[in-house]
């Protein structure tokens, strides 16, 4: 079976950054429309990194949050500055779970979560497109198994 990737949507991302740019626009709008002299306060030349600091960190979360399916394992990395790896055996997986609020489901959307044997044993990614199809996939390959390697047997 070939490598299965899960990343959580851009479509909030999108959306966010659409969204900041409308209120810069309009701020920036509003700023020529209403000022009264030719100097500009200092909070007028942040104001952009400020409204942008939201979608860029969003940008920055999603970057660095990547989950791979390969072989028999499920790796899922988290983290910027620190990194944080769990491995978990597809073998282990005993349940896969979707939820969906409703803003999710118009955008078929939604958390999954996977159950697996052991201590910690719940593994949850937020906002991934199409999650049912993709808790079906990962159920397929828990039960079946990963294919061998290409030369062992």
């Amino acid at each position: 079976m070939s490598a299965l990737t899960i990343q959580p949507t851009t479509k909030f991302l999108k959306a966010g950054a659409i969204s900041a740019a409308i209120i810069f626009a309009a701020i920036e709008a509003l700023f020529m429309i209403y000022r009264r002299d030719d100097t500009v306060p200092s909070w007028v030349t942040i104001l952009p990194v400020l409204i942008f600091l939201w979608p860029a960190s969003r940008y920055i979360r999603w970057r660095f949050t990547k989950g791979t399916v390969s072989g028999d394992r499920l790796r899922y990395e988290t983290g910027f500055a620190s990194k944080s790896t769990r491995t978990i055996q597809l073998t282990k997986i005993q349940d896969v779970r979707v939820d969906q609020r409703l803003v999710q489901r118009l955008f078929n959307i939604g958390d999954l979560s996977i159950e697996t044997a052991g201590e910690t044993s719940r593994l949850t990614i937020h906002n991934v497109d199409d999650p049912q199809t993709l808790a079906d996939e990962l159920m397929t390959r828990a039960q079946h198994g990963a294919a061998p390697a290409p030369g062992t047997a």
